[in-house]
């Protein structure tokens, strides 16, 4: 059996390694466009590779993909976090979890992955052919011709792991085929707030805050980071992949709704302001700072409202006090433009999952083309969750539908 992969990245090595354990006597051909493999798992993590996350619930890590997490529930029955460490650890590379949950291989070096799917390769004699892209697959009989620009192959089975692409244009030669197409646009970014003053604040992070699109039902929390540019962290990178469609209909435009106090009651807000002006009357409002909101934050906060740096708690009337619970509460700033995270690009969209056996990840519409990756319809949130699509995408593609 002769079998081509397509794409030579994470899923697309995951999935060629996986075929060659489930058909030894394969030969098996991974077609990648540019000259290097693995680039993605090299600058992953900041050069770390968080490879997958260390979440065990399965409804918990559905719950970590705005597209796809529904498919993806039956496909972790198959294999899902714990398989991938179990794989990575078959192979002699330990991984160890962080407090928040990503899973890095112990060396801390993405290259340790690089080198585990490279060695694997050259072990199970998988042709790695660089500098080849596909820019059609014809159908011939129950084969599939690809053309490679210079020349054409005919293989038996066809893995299509190309990973996102940011242009509708790079998905047209699957659509031919008649693979229902999602519009592919931006997940996982920053936000830019140029005219904004906060962002004179960089390298300040808040360990928690509400963050919210107004005129949407879209919100979220988590840490929050202040850079030159705007805002950035876990809590922000939620909120664009969960967003990605509705803020790229926005053009990117909106207002960015911040409740500092992590209280949606303001009655409850205001109550603790009023505790605070009883038991520190004389203090300056600099010097205490509530819901423990970084100094220099609260500085900005209170000065951004109006307020004197000198004055005291019990300077404040009633009017003043309801101003300082909409400060914490409802503080909005206007978000003009996007930031790639790092380099870590991924996008929604893709080929639709109304086109995939998700049980087998073969195309509904081609027979012997499967699907893995970021290629299909399906992201995730920062903290290994990309990988693990991949891996579990790639593995369950790898099957080539034997026994199922």
């Amino acid at each position: 059996m002769n079998v081509a992969v397509i794409g030579g990245g994470a899923a697309g090595f995951f999935a060629a390694i996986n075929i060659k354990d489930n058909f030894p006597d394969a030969s098996v051909t991974i077609f990648e466009k540019s000259t290097k493999v693995l680039g993605k798992v090299k600058i992953s993590g900041g050069g770390r590779c968080n490879v997958t996350n260390a979440s065990t619930d399965i409804a918990e890590l559905s719950a970590a993909y705005p597209r796809g997490g529904n498919a993806l529930k039956k496909c972790f029955g198959t294999f899902n976090t714990k398989d991938t460490q179990a794989w990575f650890a078959a192979r002699q590379i330990p991984l160890v979890a962080e407090e928040d949950g990503r899973v890095f291989p112990a060396s801390q070096n993405s290259q340790t992955i690089i080198d585990c799917f490279l060695d694997e390769a050259e072990e199970k004699d998988i042709q790695v052919k660089r500098g080849f892209g596909v820019s059609e697959i014809r159908q011939r009989d129950t084969c599939l011709e690809l053309d490679l620009g210079s020349w054409r192959a005919v293989y038996d089975k066809v893995v299509v792991a190309t990973g996102g692409s940011p242009r509708r244009e790079g998905l047209t030669w699957l659509e031919d085929l008649g693979h229902e197409i999602e519009e592919p646009v931006p997940s996982l970014f920053t936000f830019n707030m140029p005219l904004e003053g906060i962002i004179s604040l960089p390298g300040l992070s808040v360990e928690k805050a509400l963050v919210s699109i107004q005129g949407t039902k879209l919100k979220t929390e988590g840490p929050l980071l202040i850079t030159h540019w705007g805002l950035s962290g876990p809590a922000i990178l939620r909120l664009s992949a969960f967003g990605a469609r509705t803020l790229s209909e926005r053009n990117y435009e909106f207002n960015l709704q911040i409740n500092w106090a992590r209280e949606t009651n303001q009655v409850t807000i205001q109550d603790h302001l009023e505790k605070i002006q009883i038991d520190h009357q004389k203090k300056k409002l600099t010097s205490i700072k509530p819901y423990g909101v970084p100094d220099r934050l609260w500085r900005f906060l209170l000065e951004k409202n109006g307020f004197s740096l000198m004055s005291s708690w019990q300077e404040l009337g009633k009017k003043a006090l309801n101003r300082m619970v909409n400060a914490l509460s409802n503080d909005i700033y206007k978000v003009q433009g996007k930031t790639s995270f790092k380099e870590e690009f991924v996008t929604c969209g893709g080929v639709s999952l109304k086109s995939v056996n998700m049980r087998t990840m073969e195309s509904k519409v081609c027979p012997n083309l499967y699907f893995a990756g970021e290629i299909l319809d399906i992201d995730g949130i920062t903290g290994g969750f990309n990988f693990q699509a991949a891996w579990t995408t790639g593995f369950i593609a790898a099957k080539l539908s034997k026994d199922l």
